[in-house]
C-alpha cells in the first residue's frame, strides 16, 4: 500500500525556517516526479516545488524561488522541503505528492500527481 507521510510542520515567526519531510512507503517502482503543494483555507492547492527523481532537476513556483529548496534522499525514500525566510503568507497545509505517470515539467500541477500525503501544517506569525 502506497503511503506518503509528511512531518516537520509547526508554528514559527516570520523570518524563521522549517524543514519538511515526506517519507514514501510501498511504491513498487520509483515515482517519476515528486512535489510539494500547499493550500491555505479558502484557496486552491498551489504547487510550490517539484523534483525529477531521475535527473534531480528541480522546479519552483515564482512565489517561493530563492526561499524554498526541494531535495530527495533516495536511499531513505524521503523527500524534503527546506523553507527559509518564512512569511505569514506561507501559512498553509503543506502536502507531499508523487507521480508514477508523469515526468516533472515546470511548476507542479495537482492533476499530474496520483498519490498524496495527509499534509503538515505550517503557521507563520508576524
Amino acid at each position: 500500500q502506497v503511503r506518503l507521510v509528511e512531518s516537520g510542520g509547526g508554528s514559527v515567526q516570520a523570518g524563521g525556517s522549517l524543514r519538511l519531510s515526506c517519507a514514501a512507503f510501498g511504491f513498487t517502482y520509483q515515482p517519476y516526479c515528486m512535489g510539494w503543494f500547499r493550500q491555505a483555507p479558502g484557496t486552491e492547492r498551489e504547487g510550490v516545488a517539484s523534483i525529477d527523481t531521475n535527473s534531480g532537476s528541480t522546479y519552483y513556483a515564482d512565489s517561493v524561488k530563492g526561499r524554498f529548496t526541494i531535495s530527495q534522499d533516495n536511499a531513505k525514500n524521503t523527500l524534503y522541503l527546506q523553507i527559509n525566510s518564512l512569511k505569514p503568507e506561507d501559512t498553509a497545509m503543506y502536502y507531499c505528492a508523487a507521480s508514477q505517470e508523469t515526468w516533472c515539467a515546470g511548476t507542479p500541477r495537482a492533476g499530474d500527481f496520483g498519490y498524496w500525503g495527509q499534509g503538515t501544517q505550517v503557521t507563520v506569525s508576524s
